[in-house]
């Protein structure tokens, strides 16, 4: 697959909603959507439509046909000047949550404890939605394509990924965060599960705190999920139903040049297809992780971040991590400071 000759070209405002018409994302007319949608004004999502936005806006080729690194390659020695500029008061924040320990209704592997107290982590370090972790380049695919056009069949085997492995992000993350807090926008405590963060939710949030997201950025989308956790407990979450991003923020995501996308889920909201082989069934991981070659960071907490955001009113801050150096891994938990 080929990107377009428009690939590299930053839509704003009403061309890139001319540009979501033009490709069938946003309804013309108003209406009643489809139902598993959950937002309104948007329509089912096809299979043709996908396709024409992974190939509108991906990454591909962009760095050479030989790059494996995707958005990594955004994060230049200026733009990590530029974030550190932005520490003022000296506060740090984590975004890790505490790594579960019980089996719940959303937690299939928690921690395990071993012989005289001491602790390993569980089989699977990548940990599903309940574990706050990275994705790998290797980790998802559009139809047997991994970022770039690399064959995942021969990218990935027993003993790993070849290339696109964690492993490749060894010197670590250190760009300009934002955080988008849409239960703050909505003025709810957070958002009921199976929630659709839209692109005009996103282009309000903007326009209220005057903050743009900018090329080479780490966004962090709040949806409130641990918040609710805290007071009502876990709930059954296969694959879903978390609210996340609409797959509407596709083009948005690709025109703002965002080099790291994390939120409190598992970022996408599930639009109703019920076959994980579909790439529309998480719609946002297929086009972040295999279309940009972007990094997603799946269930962090933003709790803390959200408060301390707020105190001081300030929507952005100096972003650092570095995930576990495991060669081919296909992901790791990791601990996201952000510094304020």
């Amino acid at each position: 697959m080929t990107r377009s000759g428009a690939l590299g070209s930053l839509l704003a405002g009403a061309a890139l909603t001319a540009s979501l018409v033009q490709i069938g994302v946003i309804a013309q007319s108003a209406g009643t959507p489809p139902a598993g949608v959950g937002a309104e004004g948007y329509p089912l999502l096809t299979d043709a439509a996908f396709a024409a936005m992974f190939e509108q806006h991906s990454n591909w080729g962009r760095w050479g046909k030989d790059d494996y690194l995707g958005t990594y390659n955004l994060l230049t020695p200026e733009k990590r000047k530029q974030a550190v500029a932005l520490v003022k008061e000296g506060i740090s924040v984590s975004l890790e949550h505490t790594i579960i320990e019980t089996k719940a209704p959303d937690v299939a592997n928690p921690l395990q404890k071993f012989n005289k107290g001491n602790k390993l982590v569980w089989d699977s370090v990548h940990g599903g939605t309940y574990h706050s972790h990275i994705d790998a380049l290797c980790h998802y695919d559009y139809k047997g394509r991994l970022y770039n056009g690399m064959i995942r069949d021969e990218v990935e085997t027993d003993a790993g990924c070849g290339k696109a492995g964690i492993d490749m992000y060894k010197d670590g993350f250190m760009t300009r965060g934002v955080l988008i807090d849409m239960p703050r926008l909505k003025g709810v405590p957070w958002l009921e599960p199976g929630t659709p963060v839209t692109l005009k939710d996103i282009e309000a949030w903007e326009k209220q705190t005057g903050i743009r997201v900018l090329p080479g950025d780490a966004v962090f989308l709040r949806t409130g999920k641990w918040a609710k956790r805290a007071k009502d407990g876990p709930w059954v979450i296969t694959w879903g139903p978390d609210a996340g991003w609409h797959w509407s923020t596709i083009p948005w995501l690709k025109a703002r040049d965002i080099a790291i996308l994390g939120t409190d889920g598992p970022n996408d909201v599930r639009p109703g297809f019920v076959d994980p082989a579909d790439p529309r069934f998480l719609p946002i991981h297929t086009f972040v992780i295999a279309g940009l070659g972007a990094i997603i960071l799946d269930g962090q907490d933003l709790e803390d971040l959200s408060a301390m955001a707020a105190k001081l009113n300030r929507w952005e801050f100096l972003m650092t991590a570095a995930p576990l150096r495991i060669a081919g891994g296909g992901g790791v938990s990791i601990n996201v400071i952000a510094t304020f």
